[in-house]
């Protein structure tokens, strides 16, 4: 039986009328919310904030046994990344691409 899922669906919840969706969503044009924006709110930092007097506490770990780092890119990539041995040193797939 094939279903056409392109139909228009029947169920209990579109016996709800189009006034009742308007005031469950908020006016978008009205700019009254009191609610503050969510995409910005007050304790957002622009870039270029000063922030030296921030500690950060962050765990830096060593290169594990099945990772290198290309000396062109400089970044710890795995094994299967590697490419070949150059002069410099190892020497990743997208680098030596």
């Amino acid at each position: 039986m094939a279903t056409d899922y392109d139909a228009p669906r029947k169920s209990e919840d579109d016996s709800e009328s189009i006034e009742a969706l308007k005031e469950r969503v908020p006016d978008k044009l009205s700019g009254s919310s009191g609610d503050e924006d969510a995409d910005n709110p007050s304790s957002f930092d622009l870039p270029g904030a000063d922030l030296s007097d921030l500690e950060l506490d962050v765990v830096v770990l060593p290169a594990q046994q099945d990772e290198f780092t290309c000396m062109n890119c400089f970044l710890v990539k795995h094994r299967s990344q590697l490419d070949h041995e150059g002069a410099s040193g190892l020497i990743c797939k997208e680098c030596a691409a």
